[in-house]
């Protein structure tokens, strides 16, 4: 027990750090999750046998569900609205296209029996959400002609239609008696209606009861995401349709405390993808990868090269789609964990195949993720593909499109420069706008005649400053034996790039200018960019 959890408090401290590390690289993390998960595992540094796929694929799944359910819980369908019909096209059409093309090519090249050769082409058919949602918010790949929107409504939704071409194959290879219509009716049908249902369901609780415990929505939201799958599997419907519909419908509606249930999800995500990562980098044995290899590498090749384009151009091309952007959606067909689970199960079916399943697709998976996801943003500028004007943000429903104006003051004192003269006069920047003053108790809504008094208190509405990637904010409290006691800013040689932006004392908070001095017990608050 206490094994495990030192081991599992090390690894998501390591992961944390490699993030970091990987995005300032240009190497997509989930890349180096699977990377450390292999040096943990048996040809490792710390040699840790685990071979277990039945616990591998609880633990995936489950974490499947919520990275999907927050899949479709993020995005923002009126971004994504003229773009649906394209996104479902390319999650359903696509999938089936690119299944039937990569199965045609595993039989013909690699003469593997045509169903093997289909379960293959299934089980790697859909696109990795986790990857792309990664890729465009850190790169910050405002796309053009809303193919950001696409993206995401197309990798969050593919899945579902992977799992059930995998699923019909392996009953198919296992010997099971099976209704081809019949099986797809009814995971088609069940799934998306009970999605929509529990969605819905969801929706009229939570705006209608307070449940009277800290975090209660939380609770119950995750409590839906996991009934979202279960009950129509259950059912022998589409789990996986099913939870991206919950989500989608959910995310997409008015709820109470919505934020705080975007924050929360955003941290189960991402350790949700840290896991899935990690163990399948645990549970893979490097030295078996060399008889997979080569045929891993054919099949990648003929993956990005032939069949997602061909895919794609099928799907689009009626649409009159550009051909930077046909291109440009081709390359972003980012293989992920969603393949490898879907190949875990069927190892675990004892379906007989000729290749390690599992293996052939761990090599695929890494390979697409090592160069489709390190060049999807230099392929993105090559193709000019880039939209100064969009904002990629928008395609999530985290983004709130008010957050980016934020409101100030500033205190009129008796011998401030602007006590008597109207706003017209006051050298405000264009970007800034008095929207209040505060006069003896009462509000004044201004406009530019009116005249500023002592004692007025402003309050001012700007743009806010979202990019803080590169800003570092950090206190020091000076005490009576520090060097800048009593002394102006002006007299002090601060490092390029540090702005003393806040004092704080006693007296309260100054915003100070160069001839503001420093006095003993202040807290100054600096930023470095």
């Amino acid at each position: 027990m206490n094994e495990i959890l030192l081991l599992t408090g090390i690894v998501i401290i390591i992961c944390i750090l490699v993030h970091r590390l990987t995005f300032r690289l240009g190497v997509p993390s989930l890349l180096a999750f699977l990377a450390l998960g292999m040096c943990f595992g048996v040809d490792g540094i710390l040699h840790i046998s685990f071979n277990n796929y039945h616990i591998s694929e609880v633990i995936c799944s489950v974490s499947l569900i919520f990275i999907m359910f927050y899949g479709g819980f993020g995005t923002n369908f009126e971004e994504a609205r003229s773009v649906a019909v394209k996104s479902t096209l390319l999650s359903t059409l696509g999938v089936l296209f690119t299944a039937g093309l990569v199965g045609v090519f595993a039989h013909f090249v690699l003469h593997l029996p045509w169903t093997e050769s289909m379960l293959i082409g299934s089980v790697i058919s859909s696109t990795d959400a986790a990857s792309v949602f990664s890729i465009l918010r850190s790169k910050k790949l405002n796309l053009k002609d809303h193919t950001a929107s696409m993206l995401e409504m197309e990798s969050g939704s593919n899945d579902p239609m992977s799992y059930m071409l995998t699923l019909l194959w392996i009953t198919i290879l296992t010997g099971d008696q099976v209704s081809v219509p019949l099986l797809v009716l009814r995971q088609l049908a069940i799934g998306s209606i009970l999605g929509l249902l529990l969605g819905k369901g969801a929706v009229f609780v939570l705006n209608r009861c307070n449940f009277y415990i800290d975090q209660g929505n939380t609770i119950f939201l995750l409590a839906v995401s996991a009934l979202a799958y279960a009950l129509p599997s259950a059912l022998g419907g589409n789990g996986y349709l099913s939870v991206y519909l919950c989500g989608i419908v959910m995310g997409n509606s008015y709820l109470p405390h919505k934020r705080d249930l975007v924050l929360t999800f955003d941290v189960l995500t991402g350790i949700a993808q840290m896991v899935i990562f990690f163990l399948l980098g645990l549970l893979v044995t490097p030295s078996q990868l060399p008889a997979v290899f080569l045929p891993s590498v054919l099949i990648m090749a003929f993956l990005t090269l032939v069949a997602r384009p061909l895919s794609v151009t099928a799907v689009l091309a009626p649409f009159r789609s550009s051909k930077e952007q046909i291109g440009l959606v081709s390359w972003s067909g980012l293989r992920g964990a969603a393949s490898i689970v879907f190949a875990i199960q069927a190892v675990l079916s004892g379906a007989p195949m000729e290749y390690n399943l599992f293996n052939l697709v761990f090599c695929i998976v890494l390979l697409s993720i090592s160069l489709q996801g390190t060049l999807l943003a230099p392929m993105a500028h090559k193709l000019n593909m880039i939209d100064e004007k969009a904002d990629v943000r928008r395609t999530f429903n985290d983004y709130q499109a008010e957050s980016d104006i934020t409101f100030s003051k500033i205190s009129i004192s008796p011998h401030h420069p602007w006590v008597d003269h109207s706003l017209k006069d006051v050298p405000l920047p264009p970007e800034l706008l008095v929207t209040l003053i505060l006069r003896n108790g009462v509000s004044l809504v201004p406009n530019g005649s009116t005249v500023l008094q002592a004692g007025d208190l402003l309050v001012l509405a700007g743009h806010e400053f979202e990019d803080r990637e590169n800003l570092t904010l950090y206190e020091i409290s000076i005490d009576k034996t520090h060097k800048w006691k009593d002394k102006s800013l002006r007299e002090l040689s601060l490092p390029k790039g540090t702005l003393i932006v806040m004092i704080q004392n006693e007296k309260g908070t100054v915003i100070p200018d160069g001839n503001t001095v420093i006095h003993g017990e202040d807290t100054l608050v600096i930023a470095r960019f």
